[in-house]
């Protein structure tokens, strides 16, 4: 398995101290986090984006590019990119230069965000979301794929005149992923693409997201991909990441602070129902206890999931030194057993994606490229699925 840190960059006040840090200070942590995430041997850093909220994440593009300036290794990813407020010409040329100053080392992880208000924000209409993602996400995927794109949908205006979007990507169109955490018309979308996954897996039971996943697979399947690149990525709740000697410890320290911080969003329609630690540590997605316990956790979602990425976000209300402890004692205690069980060919050889940073050697054959001949290849093997 490889393992993401994510950080949708919350910005909220510790709800047992009252203690809130400075906006240009919770920014900062994000990218010292990034930089110690990548020396403790992390694969991936993902930003997340909100344009409402108590949030600070509403340019993930500058956050993640100052985490390019001090990084050589980890993977960029992003959770999500709200595709369906933005322009798609836009992201092609935002995330192609983070793309470049990376040198390769950009994922995108798109969706149509978990924020309704975003969509009054942009002059947009909630009933569209998922039409709006779906036709944004065709635009963004030629433009990265070719030069000279012509043309036009119902959302933005049409592309008259023959379009390359400038930079381009570093080595081929970067991969992209899609989120998905409530119904299955994400899964579908990811499915149709034959793209990787990313389960939020972040405040419902475990059997809510299963079906997600299974919905993608079954799809996937139908519509003839080549299942060596599907992909499936996880979350690992709203609660964040707490580690103790004993879990009976974790629940003493971290509870007030994870029962404070549940309490206090009301969100109808969008609130876990794990409202105390115990239940969030029994049957919740926290990672909350021992690292032994962390680490059945994770292997207990492995085994009904089948994903080969984990991601982790750590407790951001807490003192910065407490969080980079916790960060070390899952990338030293967790990581290794939870590797060791669950193999991945995820940027490994097996990956055509693997080689696409400059870090790794290589940066042709065009990877996107590779992943679509697959699949062309494999559906002409299988006469009964259902080309896209």
């Amino acid at each position: 398995m490889k393992f993401q840190v994510l950080d949708i960059i919350p910005h909220l006040k510790n709800p047992v101290t009252g203690e809130i840090v400075s906006t240009a200070d919770r920014l900062n942590q994000v990218v010292e986090t990034a930089r110690r995430a990548e020396a403790l041997g992390f694969d991936s850093f993902s930003v997340g984006e909100r344009h409402a909220g108590e949030f600070v994440s509403s340019s993930p593009t500058t956050v993640l590019a100052a985490i390019a300036a001090v990084t050589t290794r980890i993977r960029l990813q992003t959770g999500v990119t709200v595709l369906s407020v933005l322009d798609p010409v836009r992201v092609a040329e935002d995330y192609a230069t983070i793309d470049q100053l990376s040198r390769g080392r950009l994922e995108l992880v798109i969706g149509k965000g978990n924020e309704v208000l975003q969509y009054p924000l942009f002059g947009l209409s909630l009933e569209d979301q998922w039409d709006l993602l779906a036709e944004k996400y065709a635009l963004l995927r030629s433009l990265w794929r070719k030069e000279s794109v012509t043309w036009s949908g119902r959302f933005r205006p049409a592309l008259t005149e023959p379009t390359t979007t400038t930079p381009r990507p570093f080595a081929g169109s970067p991969r992209i992923w899609h989120g998905s955490a409530t119904t299955l018309t994400s899964a579908a979308l990811a499915a149709k693409w034959g793209d990787p996954l990313f389960t939020a897996n972040a405040i419902q039971p475990r059997e809510n997201y299963k079906v997600l996943i299974d919905h993608y697979r079954e799809e996937y399947e139908r519509h003839g991909h080549d299942p060596r690149h599907q992909y499936i990525g996880s979350g690992s709740g709203a609660g964040g990441v707490f580690i103790a000697d004993t879990t009976q410890e974790a629940i003493r320290q971290y509870g007030p602070v994870y029962e404070g911080l549940t309490a206090g969003r009301n969100v109808p329609g969008n609130n876990s129902p794990f409202r105390d630690i115990e239940h969030a540590v029994a049957e919740g997605p926290a990672l909350v206890g021992s690292p032994e316990q962390v680490i059945d956790k994770i292997l207990s979602y492995h085994s009904l999931y089948g994903h080969d990425l984990q991601s982790i976000s750590l407790p951001t209300t807490l003192p910065f030194e407490q969080q980079l402890e916790i960060l070390e004692r899952f990338a030293l205690e967790v990581i290794p057993a939870v590797r060791a069980s669950a193999p991945t060919t995820l940027w490994e050889a097996g990956d055509p994606f693997a080689g696409r940073p400059e870090f790794a050697g290589a940066t042709e054959p065009d990877a996107a490229a590779t992943v679509t001949a697959d699949h062309a290849f494999n559906r002409t093997d299988n006469a009964n699925v259902y080309a896209h």
